[in-house]
């Protein structure tokens, strides 16, 4: 979209949430303070473009990272926006990124549903295809170990994982049981 001039810039957010434990305060600027939680979307620009390229489209705007608490207030026109980790928005983080969406702009909102580490596992994302099922224009896709594009090892442990998850809703006992 970018290369065909549809938009003039793309947007990379994800909310500031730590995988289960508490680094406590940082040192540093407000940019190094939130740098460790947008690191991942800067590894995968680079990945994607080579570093060189990354560089210059941060420089010159044309891609901006940026974290979901400073989306408030904005209205994102004529972008490419994609939320990661939405599984880690509250329901209200959630409201807040998807009524940013302005003309001329696409989203794509990006989460795995079995990796919530918001407090009290209030997610954003789960049961938004629920809430939002009625609204033309909007689409969902979801995605299973056959899809990973990591190491083949991690697909194998996504893999496990389900299988393991499915065993437990089929028999209706926890797996934290089963091994105590």
């Amino acid at each position: 979209a970018l290369q065909t001039k549809r938009v003039q810039r793309i947007i990379l957010t994800r909310p500031a949430v730590e995988a289960g434990e508490r680094l406590g305060f940082l040192p540093g600027d407000l940019a190094a303070k939130i740098d460790p939680y947008l690191r991942p979307l800067y590894d995968a620009l680079h990945d994607m473009v080579g570093a060189e390229q990354a560089k210059l489209f941060l420089e010159r705007q044309v891609v901006e990272v940026a974290p979901l608490a400073f989306m408030r207030g904005r209205t994102l026109n004529n972008s490419f926006v994609i939320l990661d980790e939405a599984q880690n928005t509250t329901p209200e983080q959630m409201k807040m990124f998807l009524t940013r969406i302005g003309f001329g702009t696409k989203v794509v909102v990006t989460g795995d549903t079995t990796q919530v580490d918001v407090p009290d596992g209030r997610s954003g994302l789960l049961g938004l295809d629920r809430v939002l099922t009625d609204i033309p224009d909007l689409a969902f896709v979801y995605l299973d170990a056959t899809d990973v594009v990591r190491h083949r090892i991690v697909a194998d442990i996504v893999a496990a994982y389900e299988s393991v998850t499915n065993a437990r809703i089929n028999s209706d006992t926890s797996w934290k049981k089963r091994d105590g």
